[in-house]
């Protein structure tokens, strides 16, 4: 008898200033198969999508997703219209994100099962940026 597919988990994000939400996320997004594939925005993606350049540069940030163990591949996110590209190409059976995208990619129902995670509470790269920068 064969042993089932392993399921492939992917999941998106800048992981720039790692933290522990970002690490949980992770962990989370891992226990839902058998192989986690993260895609770490592009720094001009990060500059399109959040109106600033990340601290870590996008080698340091692949880098640091990487060499994380429940992590099984990194690949540089281009572009948000590409995630159905990416979900493809990478055979993945579930995409993870995190609560504050619900419902933002329902469509991807089509081909893969849609997960939203719930996010740290109190925890967020850019109140750690302000915090280290003296503002609030």
């Amino acid at each position: 008898m064969s042993s089932p597919a392993p399921r492939t988990v992917i999941t998106f994000g800048t992981f720039d200033v790692f933290h522990v939400g970002h690490l949980k996320v992770i962990e989370r997004a891992a226990a839902l198969g058998d192989r986690l594939v993260v895609g770490v925005s592009a720094d001009e993606l990060n500059l399109r999508k959040k109106g600033r350049e990340p601290v870590f540069s996008q080698g340091e940030r692949l880098a640091i997703v990487a060499a994380l163990k429940p992590v099984d591949e990194v690949f540089v996110e281009e572009s948000l219209e590409l995630k159905r590209h990416y979900i493809q190409q990478y055979a993945a059976d579930v995409l993870v994100m995190g609560d504050d995208w619900a419902g933002k990619f329902d469509e991807f129902g089509d081909i893969c099962e849609v997960v939203y995670l719930a996010r740290t509470p109190a925890i967020s790269t850019t109140a750690l940026i302000e915090k280290i920068s003296g503002g609030s």
